[in-house]
């Protein structure tokens, strides 16, 4: 690491004009928050494995900020030649940079990895001290990087219509009435997901989100796909093409954004001619507008735009990818099923290698601790082989793909550990006599799952147990709220907050998320978030959003429950401002633990609405397991009476 800051700083001297700070995001070209290895120059520079953060060296320091899920993990993993910087309690990147480095400094940025809305931001901040970003040509933590893992070549794949639910022609009209709308004659699409989703394409390019490294050019007549042309075989080629899709080389949308701009960017072959319905009606009027997401296009796109000509606003796909289709989502609810009963089988699996290998009482029974004697001295279970025998469940299942995240195993003072991932060399040992968190999630082709549950195979404390009852509260509460439309979720995050808030508790993340329909296990551009940008988006029906409160203890033990719920229309009895009503559906199936329960902290309606589930839970699982995960699945859903 020593090496690593002082070859950076080499660069950094040498540089012309020569830099006084080099910051290091977490982002790759197209500003995604999970990223292929290669693009991993955070985590090389830093040693910061989370997914969420941003390195900056100067001259004679090295600081890292990262957000409330990460505080604990980076304190163990940064080494004292780094400081550690908390989002929400120290001074922003910005604001520190402004604050602290010297008048006139250059600071260095690769503008591909830096999206417009930062850059943005900072060139504001910087103007007070006279501080100018720089945008170095090559990416200086590439030059330091002696073994950067190559760019795979993985092949793009056509997400077949009978998931997707809608085809490209139907996306692409759709798109281009919008560019209309906006007098924009061109549109750069720059996020994965977006790329993907609008031209029915998956692929391999990132672990555990099925996305391919591409980028989009979509103009009122035209339509390109920038790709590594060997992920595309002679097939997909011809699925694009007769989708009036042209593929171009991956680097040659820098040079296709200035034929945008100027207005050049022609097709090389006759496409799908799009006539019709006033289609061409943006050129008709000379509007050259260009639109760009400024929170997923880079920097250094932008920079080859007439910034009097961009359309700075959210991408159009951001929210119509959110609104699932039908057949989408009876695809997500069949793979939560599915996904279901993996759990199930995992937490059958699981209580028996409790009490087997530790004497511990189990998932049911409240003993009084584990029965040493009866520790077996060969066999040991730790958060890695645990989870390990997780993916085995979930791999069977129908149309499974992989993970869609790493799996979050975590046992006591790990399981405060927001965003904590076990290694096999370090991971710690299974303890029945603590709390055991695991939040996972699958990419199977009819959809993206995600759920968390936190179990106790000992005797529970009654502080473990008063903790858990206010999680479990909170998260049905917030599953059950009607609200009407127009309402973001930032109005919502504190239905699941409160009965925390009773006792003084709370959490540093955010409560809930849109889930892809296989696709990023994160998507928005909705959120249930204490955040202010969580402002932006109203909640809608058909969206997806998961319901994830939590508390965490540092040193002693983490909780959190989550469920992945569908927005539906509500049947209320009045309708008051005729807005119309929305309320949640659980798509996730999967029990809550009996003895974690404090029965005197549930209200009667609680108990009810934890029966009703737990009866759900039997029945729509029950086809999915054998006769002895069947009588195990009863036992964990049994009427819990006060």
């Amino acid at each position: 690491m020593a090496d690593t800051l002082s070859a950076l700083r080499s660069l950094m001297a040498s540089h012309s004009p020569p830099l006084d700070a080099l910051v290091v995001p977490s982002e790759d070209y197209h500003q995604s928050e999970y990223v292929s290895a290669r693009d991993k120059r955070r985590e090389f520079v830093s040693g910061f494995t989370g997914s969420a953060g941003l390195a900056l060296v100067t001259k004679n320091e090295a600081r890292l900020w990262t957000d409330g899920r990460y505080f604990l993990q980076a304190a163990q993993e940064l080494s004292d030649q780094w400081q550690l910087m908390r989002m929400g309690e120290d001074p922003a990147v910005d604001i520190w940079m402004a604050d602290n480095l010297p008048r006139d400094s250059a600071i260095g940025i690769d503008p591909w990895c830096v999206s417009i809305d930062t850059a943005q931001k900072w060139e504001l901040a910087f103007s007070k001290k006279h501080h100018k970003l720089v945008q170095t040509s090559t990416n200086l933590v590439d030059e330091v990087w002696k073994n950067q893992p190559p760019a795979e070549i993985n092949p793009v794949i056509v997400h077949p219509l009978e998931y997707a639910g809608r085809s490209v022609a139907d996306k692409l009209k759709d798109l281009r009435e919008r560019l209309i709308q906006e007098n924009a004659r061109g549109i750069i699409i720059s996020a994965l997901d977006e790329v993907a989703w609008l031209y029915n394409i998956r692929g391999s390019d990132v672990s555990y989100s099925p996305v391919v490294h591409a980028f989009a050019i979509v103009t009122s007549n035209s339509a390109f796909f920038y790709v590594d042309k060997r992920k595309v075989s002679s097939e997909v080629n011809t699925y694009l093409e007769e989708n009036g899709i042209e593929v171009r080389d991956y680097k040659s949308v820098s040079s296709d954004v200035a034929l945008l701009a100027s207005n050049q960017l022609k097709p090389s072959f006759k496409g799908t001619e799009i006539t019709g319905n006033g289609t061409n009606k943006a050129e008709d009027k000379n509007d050259n507008l260009i639109w760009a997401d400024p929170g997923s296009c880079c920097y250094a796109l932008y920079s080859k735009l007439n910034p009097e000509k961009v359309i700075l606003q959210q991408s159009p796909l951001a929210l119509a990818k959110a609104l699932k289709n039908p057949i989408e989502l009876e695809g997500l609810k069949k793979a939560h099923i599915r996904d279901g009963a993996a759990v199930v089988q995992y937490l059958v699996w699981l209580d028996k290698q409790a009490q087997e290998i530790y004497g511990a009482s189990g998932f049911f029974s409240e003993g009084e601790g584990t029965d040493k004697k009866k520790h077996s001295k060969t066999a040991k279970l730790t958060e890695v082989t645990a989870s390990d025998k997780l993916e085995g469940f979930r791999a069977s299942k129908e149309n499974f793909r992989g993970l869609s995240f790493p799996t979050i195993s975590s046992v006591g003072p790990n399981a405060a550990i927001i965003h904590y991932s076990p290694q096999a060399e370090t991971c710690a040992e299974f303890d029945p006599d603590s709390i055991y968190l695991f939040d996972s999630g699958a990419q199977y082709l009819d959809g993206t799952t995600d759920i968390t549950r936190t179990v106790h195979f000992g005797k529970p404390s009654a502080h473990e147990k008063a903790c858990y009852t206010a999680v479990l509260k909170g998260h049905i509460a917030l599953g059950n709220a009607r609200f009407p439309n127009g309402t973001n979720g930032h109005a919502l995050d504190i239905l699941a907050r409160v009965p925390l808030w009773k006792s003084g508790l709370d959490y540093r993340h955010g409560t809930g998320h849109g889930i892809g329909s296989y696709l990023n296990v994160h998507e928005g551009p909705h959120l249930i978030s204490f955040r202010p940008h969580a402002r932006n988006v109203p909640l809608q029906a058909s969206m997806t959003v998961t319901d994830e409160p939590g508390y965490y203890e540092d040193g002693n033990f983490g909780i959190r429950l989550e469920n992945v719920l569908i927005i539906n229309e509500a049947d209320t009895k009045f309708n008051f401002g005729d807005k119309g009503y929305l309320q949640f559906e659980h798509i996730t199936w999967a029990p809550y633990q009996r003895k974690l329960i404090d029965l005197s902290l549930l209200a009667p309606e609680e108990l009810e609405w934890l029966n009703t589930y737990h009866s759900k839970c039997r029945d729509i699982l029950a086809p999915y397991v054998d006769e002895s995960e069947k009588a195990w699945l009863r036992k964990a859903t049994e009427p819990i009476s006060a």
